[in-house]
């Protein structure tokens, strides 16, 4: 689990910056550790779901802002 969440923290660190990488480790721990609980304990598919999670948190999967409309 704690492989995970540093693959995560490094991997958004390069996508966004370092600080708001130490930002989202809590968060992203919290989100981990649920998931691990919950019975996942596969470190790849860890690792994308914290990204996926922190992407969501800070909108970057959000098309709209984004800018595409659909059209």
């Amino acid at each position: 689990m704690q492989r995970a969440i540093d693959r995560v923290i490094q991997t958004y660190g390069m996508l966004t910056s370092r600080e708001a990488a130490a930002e989202a480790q809590a968060k992203v721990e919290n989100y981990i550790r649920t998931l691990y609980e919950a019975g996942e304990t596969d470190d790849n598919r860890l690792t994308v779901c914290g990204l996926v999670y922190l992407r969501e948190l800070d909108g970057s999967n959000d098309p709209v802002k984004a800018g595409y409309t659909g059209m």
